[in-house]
């Protein structure tokens, strides 16, 4: 059954066209609809009566390379832009984690004479800046020349540009090759990955390593966390279709490494075909995967159905405690909430506002459902009865700042893996 608020929700798809993979070109099964969704990160002023951008966002898998990802993607100039407010440095806990991958580099494959790193989607730098302070080589791609302005504040040598054959194979030229190439939150991001491949090809070294870092489909599908689903999030890897992806374009998968960052990812290791001997985590990560039936459709339609319940619990939570009289808010006006809100028909009738602490943000109001975004003083000045946990990723490091909210009687509402109060 669909929301009467909602466009879409069918784990039953119609496919009205053949979608095709971008990875193999093999048919892609759709497997979820969420509807009519926005730009996740388009936040509005309030006033504004521009036409909104909307998109259907489905989500599929191929029956060749098991790759899932959205049937239909957004053009990245809408997404990726100059006013693009999110800055990875805004997160104490995702700023240790920077530091720590970093470090690791230094400890290990730039400890050679001259070594160069090449990351994509640099953001504001927070991972570059702790290479810049070891004074190693590097350059940052990042095409949102807002967040780019805020690393080369910091010395980081950023280019505003999107990584692909054409401007890789110009670093290489001007620069030489590259020991790693790195990419946090960016790959996924990316439907045209034979380009981005072909660019790894012209500017790695031999034996460098290409690494990325992106949320991970097994959790996703265990939390139930489909708020991971939105425009920026293409692709949805898992060990499997990203050793084929890589199999593909002439690379093979050597590491991987479970993550607890941004409800749960997995980082992987690619170098050149035959290069390096996979490590044993690579096998286990399969074995793993092919025990749960992850790329299953059967698997991730049976998601699909969990999506459903999740969604009509929320919405019949949020209702009973406004019908109570209850003052319900939002914390952390996230990307992902965009696909919470629109998909559940969830507006300011439900959630008075949603607040967070990032300042491009605030005093406007989110994308599609037009809640208004109010700094975090407001969640203050009086706190609410209930906080929805849209940054629910963030969940210790918020509660811990918000104890004052928990002792005055307030309580967090959780919708992953399913809708509790806590």
């Amino acid at each position: 059954m669909t929301h009467p608020h909602c466009y879409g929700g069918s784990t039953v798809p119609n496919e009205p066209v053949a979608v095709t993979c971008k990875v193999c070109g093999g048919h892609v099964h759709e497997f979820l609809d969420l509807g009519r969704q926005p730009l996740s990160d388009a936040f509005r002023e309030p006033e504004s009566v521009a036409p909104e951008f909307f998109f259907r966002l489905a989500v599929g898998r191929c029956e060749s390379c098991t790759m899932v990802q959205l049937t239909e993607s957004v053009p990245r100039e809408k997404m990726f832009h100059e006013d693009y407010p999110y800055h990875s440095s805004g997160s104490a806990v995702m700023r240790a984690h920077f530091a720590t991958v970093a470090r690791r580099f230094l400890d290990t494959e730039l400890a050679v004479p001259d070594p160069f790193i090449v990351e994509m989607g640099c953001n504001d730098g927070v991972m570059l800046a702790t290479i810049n302070q070891a004074g190693v080589r590097h350059l940052g791609f990042e095409p949102s020349n807002g967040v780019a302005e805020a690393a080369r504040a910091q010395g980081i040598r950023v280019r505003t540009a999107f990584f692909e054959e054409e401007t890789a194979a110009r670093v290489r030229a001007q620069e030489g090759p590259a020991q790693v190439i790195y990419a946090a939150n960016t790959m996924c991001h990316i439907p045209y990955p034979e380009s981005i491949f072909r660019g790894v090809d012209a500017l790695l070294a031999p034996d460098g390593v290409f690494v990325f870092e992106d949320p991970y489909l097994g959790d996703l599908v265990a939390k139930t966390s489909f708020d991971q689903i939105y425009d920026e999030h293409f692709f949805l890897f898992s060990g499997h279709s990203v050793r084929a992806m890589a199999e593909h374009y002439g690379f093979q998968l050597v590491d991987v490494d479970r993550l607890a960052v941004h409800g749960g990812e997995v980082r992987y290791t690619l170098a050149r075909a035959g290069a390096r001997v996979p490590s044993a985590a690579v096998a286990g990560l399969l074995a793993e995967e092919d025990a749960s039936g992850l790329s299953d459709l059967t698997t991730l339609r049976r998601f699909g159905d969990s999506v459903l319940r999740v969604r009509d619990d929320l919405v019949a939570l949020l209702r009973r405690l406004r019908a109570e009289g209850s003052l319900v808010v939002a914390y952390g006006a996230t990307a992902k909430s965009a696909t919470v809100t629109n998909f559940c028909g969830i507006g300011p009738e439900l959630v008075s506002y949603v607040c967070d602490s990032t300042p491009a943000k605030q005093h406007r109001i989110t994308p599609g459902k037009h809640i208004p975004v109010r700094p975090p003083t407001a969640f203050r000045d009086p706190y609410p009865d209930y906080a929805l946990l849209f940054a629910w990723n963030h969940a210790d490091e918020i509660m811990a700042k918000e104890e004052e909210f928990r002792r005055r009687g307030g309580q967090w509402i959780s919708y992953v893996p399913d809708v509790r109060v806590l």
